[in-house]
């Protein structure tokens, strides 16, 4: 069978006895990494006697046949460089394709960056979405925080640490000022922090240029949605009085914390309905 395991995120010692012994045990382990596997094994006291293979995004397809073959007569430990392989880690292809040619799959369960920095944003933990990595550029990020302007789900984000500033800029103008959000960086770490406010608390700390991964939190839209048609009773009574289209917008959603957006969708469909 395949055996998808968690490995720490930053503490050794969150690594679980089960993970230790499927280190020692195992005759096969695929690792997105193998330098960062060797290097777990050494920071654990623990001797490899396993057949090692590479599962990364850029061979993952052409090492499912060979892996799939193997486990099929045999366990095939599955790991990643920190958390859940699949989890915005290789391993999905290979499990997808696992399930389809009937090889067991199962798992060890561990440290999650996702869940951890959920549970200490402060933020509604009920409903969650996870989003993966943020894309690189400026347009890209817009647009995928555009997407989710609607969301009532509190949403969680990877990002680095060179493009955390940028992104809460992208977020705030987006989401509007006041939408309530968390950055957490170095989680189980020794200089593990969560920074949590708006987003022009949260730019002003990232202007420090914080270090280590980070994990963008950021609350569901629900308490906007509620007050959404007031907001574009305002808008259009702006535009009555002679103020252009996306200058009320800009105005309105300023002061209300909502998403710009979101909001100028809103009010057009309002003048739609209104002809």
């Amino acid at each position: 069978m395949l055996i998808l395991a968690a490995t720490p995120i930053g503490n050794l010692s969150d690594a679980s006895p089960r993970l230790v012994e499927h280190l020692v045990s195992s005759k096969f382990i695929a690792a997105e990494d193998t330098r960062s596997l060797l290097k777990l094994a050494n920071g654990l006291g623990v001797k490899l006697n396993a057949r090692l293979f590479s599962l990364h995004e850029h061979n993952e397809s052409d090492r499912i046949e060979q892996i799939l073959e193997i486990a099929g007569e045999d366990d095939v430990l599955v790991v990643s460089d920190a958390g859940m392989p699949t989890v915005s880690d290789p391993g999905f292809l290979l499990v997808r394709a696992a399930v389809k040619a009937n090889v067991p799959v199962t798992i060890i369960p561990g440290p999650s960056a996702v869940l951890s920095a959920l549970a200490v944003s402060g933020l509604p933990t009920d409903r969650f979405t996870f989003e993966g990595f943020l894309p690189r550029k400026s347009g890209d990020r817009k647009k995928t925080f555009e997407s989710l302007t609607r969301e009532p789900r509190t949403m969680v984000f990877f990002e680095s640490p060179h493009r955390i500033l940028e992104s809460l800029e992208d977020a705030a103008t987006v989401f509007g000022e006041l939408r309530q959000a968390s950055v957490s960086r170095e989680l189980t770490k020794k200089f593990e922090h969560t920074q949590r406010g708006t987003f022009p608390e949260l730019i002003e700390w990232a202007k420090s240029e914080p270090k280590g991964e980070m994990v963008l939190v950021i609350a569901g839209a629900e308490a906007i949605e509620a007050k959404s048609e007031d907001l574009v009773e305002q808008v259009l009574a702006l535009i009555e009085d002679g103020i252009g289209l996306k200058q009320a917008v800009a105005e309105i959603a300023g002061a209300a914390g909502a998403g710009k957006s979101e909001l100028y969708q809103s009010v057009l469909e309002a003048r739609k309905a209104l002809r």
